[in-house]
């Protein structure tokens, strides 16, 4: 059976709650639309959040990467269409904070996610839930981890499609951020849900 590791992160900056982790731990073991679900969680920490999930590819073998993070603010499922090699923003959770920085050196300026993201979005608006394709994954966590795969997909050539979506609030997040936009953390996983379920199609 084909293997579909999702990733997503524990709390970060002013967010006690990120929805990305229990999206993960839901789905973690089911059979989707064909694919094994292994989930897996990343540290908000950019020495650490890349060198986690590619150790992750490395165990795992998967068929497909996706990675979720956490965008508060958005009112939509966003899957990302391209992650930029920079690094940049609110120190993480060890409190470290990089301006300007590469992620690789030698990389490339930017790497287009391999996802199906066009199908991801329609597939999601079928369904009942909003969602846009996003053309910036921002410069903090989520762009690095979603570039550091692609970068390690890139150069080992491996078989393996990835990409990242970013997803609202949950209900629970913006009890305690009134400000926000949310959705259900069951209809959080349900679009991602029907993205998986639209990866072959």
């Amino acid at each position: 059976m084909k293997k579909l590791l999702v990733t997503g992160f524990e709390p970060f900056l002013d967010n006690p709650i990120n929805p990305t982790e229990e999206i993960v731990k839901a789905l973690a073991g089911q059979i989707i639309g064909g694919y094994e679900i292994i989930g897996r969680v990343l540290p908000v920490d950019f020495a650490e959040s890349a060198k986690r999930c590619i150790e992750y590819v490395n165990e795992v073998k998967p068929d497909v990467v996706i990675s979720l993070g956490l965008a508060a603010g958005r009112n939509k499922m966003t899957p990302e269409r391209i992650a930029i090699n920079c690094r940049d923003g609110a120190a993480d959770n060890s409190g470290m904070k990089l301006q300007d920085s590469p992620i690789e050196e030698d990389g490339p300026a930017g790497y287009f996610s391999t996802l199906p993201i066009r199908e991801f979005v329609n597939a999601a608006m079928e369904k009942g839930f909003p969602a846009t394709i996003s053309n910036t994954a921002g410069t903090y966590l989520c762009n690095n981890v979603m570039y550091s795969v692609l970068h390690k997909i890139n150069k080992d050539s491996l078989p393996i499609r990835a990409g990242f979506i970013h997803i609202p609030a949950s209900h629970e997040l913006a009890i305690q951020k009134p400000r926000l936009p949310s959705w259900s953390q069951r209809d959080l996983i349900e679009a991602i849900v029907s993205m998986v379920e639209a990866l072959d199609k």
